[in-house]
This record gives structure tokens, sequence and C-alpha cells, in this order.
């Protein structure tokens, strides 16, 4: 539903034009002044203006010349009796995106509304477009040669073709997020947003706000109307990642919402219809979560209908030799460079706690480490080493003979974790089996006693 606000002095206009987008299934709200207009427009997401040139005070012109200072993505159509070539001209000159001279036709509206909303979608998909090329980890290829992960994409493939709602489960750096993108750009939402939303960075305060939207005024700093992620994502897809870290209660809000395909924002009595297609991963043992009731099992239901599992990545060796050339030939900037026998063997040999992910930061370090001869060997890969504290076959650490340090185990602990899960503390935690209140105690502490969490131990 587009929003639309109606700029006039003439009350029996702002009424009548009102009436009008009403009936044609628009909200509408309405200003007086250009000045009324100007503050509205600053805490409410319009999806364009309707607003006439003559006005007292801020006339017509001079609003959307404060709206276009204002960086504002609102396209603003004139309306007036005043009908003259120098007003057109000077309108349009100014970034008007359409003009229409009173008395006015209901059809003439109506089309001039629809193409102006074409407009106003262009500006926010390009706005989107920047975000996206800013991360270029978004435009990742999924790089694999091996059979485990041709299912994953087989399965992946088939899926996409319909609207079910899919479960993407894994260990942390797997991938999910990438096959997710794949699932959204293979389907025929993949022309509409993918709006992912890391349920674990969100406070439990503000879970319901950020997914549904709130009205202004619904709490303390809702200064504006503000569309929450599914309305954001309409027609296109949501990728609830870390599902599982959901608390209940907003788990309660999302079931009511993917079964009655309705939300409402937060502060607010309208039902707006829910068009997306919802896709989840997590890193946790959903089933688990269930028993236990952290994690609802009517919910569970609702988004298991098609579950892909992404491999670790020490059970797809055939693929580690090939994303390693992958990411050294991005972070050279299209430079082809060259493994040697011993470096692959180095790399499939490494079991990869963090997967694709510390696999991608360990080549960037590569690169940085590289003298410009183009050939990575075992030697230059002589900071990769098991994990000091890897458990045995039978589950239990063997202490070396030597001894450790623990404190210096305890800060490689903390460096690898978040090397592993790409400086995400949450996430970091969870491979240690921490809270993050904990885990950012131990980093506390390894940071007092002077031990690097960025190059490792000696």
């Amino acid at each position: 539903m587009a929003y639309i606000l109606i700029v006039d002095d003439e009350e029996k206009m702002q009424h009548l034009l009102s009436i009008m987008l009403v009936r044609l299934g628009f909200s509408v709200d309405r200003a007086g002044d250009g000045l009324s207009a100007l503050e509205m427009i600053k805490t409410n997401p319009y999806d364009m203006v309707i607003s006439d040139i003559r006005m007292p005070g801020m006339d017509g012109l001079a609003l959307l010349s404060a709206i276009k200072e204002l960086g504002i993505p609102c396209p603003v159509v004139f309306i007036t009796a005043y009908a003259t070539v120098d007003s057109a001209v000077e309108a349009m000159r100014q970034g008007a995106a359409d003009y229409i001279t009173k008395p006015f036709e209901e059809s003439r509206i109506r089309m001039t509304v629809e193409r102006t909303l074409g407009i106003s979608r262009i500006l926010s998909e390009n706005i989107e477009l920047k975000r996206e090329l800013q991360g270029l980890s978004m435009a990742e290829e999924i790089v694999y040669g091996s059979d485990i992960m041709a299912r994953v994409m087989e399965n992946a493939h088939r899926v996409a073709a319909s609207d079910t709602a899919v479960l993407i489960t894994g260990e942390s750096g797997t991938g999910k997020e990438l096959v997710a993108r794949f699932i959204h750009a293979s389907s025929l939402r993949g022309k509409a947003r993918f709006v992912p939303v890391n349920c674990a960075a969100i406070s439990p305060t503000l879970v319901e706000s950020e997914l549904f939207g709130y009205e202004k005024g619904a709490f303390t700093g809702a200064d504006r109307r503000t569309k929450g992620k599914f309305e954001y994502a309409a027609g296109g897809t949501v990728f609830l990642d870390e599902i599982g870290d959901l608390p209940l209660a907003a788990q309660a809000k999302l079931l009511r919402a993917l079964q009655d395909k309705h939300i409402q924002r937060v502060g607010g009595n309208e039902e707006i219809p829910l068009d997306v297609r919802i896709i989840c991963a997590t890193n946790q043992d959903l089933n688990h979560l269930v028993e236990t009731g952290k994690f609802r099992q009517d919910l569970y239901y609702r988004i298991n209908v098609f579950p892909i599992e992404t491999p670790p990545l020490r059970n797809r060796t055939d693929d580690i030799v090939l994303l390693a050339l992958h990411f050294l030939k991005r972070f050279s900037g299209g430079k082809e460079i060259r493994l040697t026998d011993g470096a692959a063997r180095t790399l499939r040999s490494y079991p990869w706690p963090g997967n694709v992910r510390e696999l991608a930061n360990a080549m960037e370090r590569v690169m940085i480490l590289d003298r410009g001869e183009g050939i990575v060997t075992a030697e230059t890969l002589s900071f990769l080493r098991e994990m000091p504290c890897a458990p045995a076959n039978n589950g239990r650490f063997q202490l070396p003979p030597e001894g450790i340090s623990l404190e210096a185990l305890e800060c490689e602990l903390v460096r690898q974790a978040l090397a592993a899960s790409g400086n995400n503390q949450t996430a970091a935690a969870k491979l240690l089996g921490l809270t993050r209140a904990k885990f950012r105690v131990l980093a506390r502490q390894a940071e007092s006693n002077n031990l690097s969490l960025t190059r490792g131990t000696p």
C-alpha cells in the first residue's frame, strides 16, 4: 500500500483528492501548507507528495527544494489552477515528477499517481542497490565441486520454484545466507528485495518493531512512522538468520503473522497484507530447543517445511582448494594465484572450525603476506595449525607433556573464534559454548594482559 501526502491550502481540494486516492486503495495524509507538509515528510516515509504550487508561506516550489536538500527520495507532483508554461517549466526544471492542472479527471490522477509511484520504487531500489554494492560479500559466488554440495544446490534450485518456507541449518560460516540468496534469486521473487535479519543481533525489546515496524509515538523515540522488515520486503524474501535466538514472545507474533498473512505495526491497528517469502537459518539444534521449551513447536513446523543442511567444510574437502583459489583471486584483484601441492595438502588437512568464513579470512591474510610472487606454499600457510584444544576422539583434551599457557590458550581461542565468526561476538561466543557476556570478559582479560587478538600467540 502506497502512502501519499496531499498539500493544499484549500480544504475542499484536500478533501476531493483524498476521496479519489482512498477509493483507489492508497493511504492518505493531508497538510494545509508547505511548512506543515515538510515537518510531516521529515517524520513519515511517504511514497509521493501531491502539492499545490501557490500557497501562503512556503509554496510548492520551495517545498520541493527543501525535500531535495534533505535528500529524501520522495517524488513530488504539482497540481494547480494557475496553468502557465513558465510555472510548468520551472516545476519540472527543479525536479517535479509531473504537473497537473485544475480541474482534473480522476483517470488523470490515477495515471499520474501510478507512474509516479513507479519512480518512487526506482529511487528506493537504487538506494538499496548502492547499499548492496558497498558489501561485495553479498555478491559472492557459491563455489563447489563436491557431491555433497551439489545435492544441497540441487535442493535449493528445486525449492526456489515454489513459495515454500525453507529452514537452512548448519555450522557457523558454512554459507547459509549465500544459499538463501541463491534461492531468492532463482525464484519468481528474484527481482524484488532480499532482506536479511540477524535475530541474534536485535535487542529482545526491539524485535517486534524491527520486523513489523511502528507508528509515530508508539514508544519513546518513535518520532516517525517506520516500515518493518516484512513490509519493506513486500514482494520479496525475508531471511531470518539465527532464528533460534528469537525471543519466545516474538516467536508467537511471527507465527501469527505467518498464519494470518497480515501484520500490524507497533502502536497501530491497520492490518497490512503480508506478501513475502520466509527463509530461516540457524546453527542451533531447533529440535533440542523445542524439547527444552526455548522454541515454539508450532513455529518450528511452520518454518521447517523444506529443510536444507549446509555441510561443514571438513566434510567437503574436494571444495577447499577451489574455494581457496576463488578467494585468492578476489583478494588479489583478479590476479591468478597458484597453490603448490604442499599448500593444497596443508589446506585439506586443516580442520577449518570456522568453515568457509575462516578459509576466506585465511586467504585474505595470505594476500597480505604475499611478496608478489603469485605462489602460495606450505610455508606461506604456516600460520594454520590445529586448534590447540582440539579434542581427541574420546572427546577429552590431552595436555601436552611440556604443558601449556592457559592464558595464551584462552587468547588464541578468542582470536580464532572471532576470526571464524567474522568478528561477531555473539557468534564467537557460541563457537566456544559461552554466553556473550562471558566471552566479552575473556576478550577483555586477553587485551588487558597485552595478548593480541589479531596476530595470534607466538
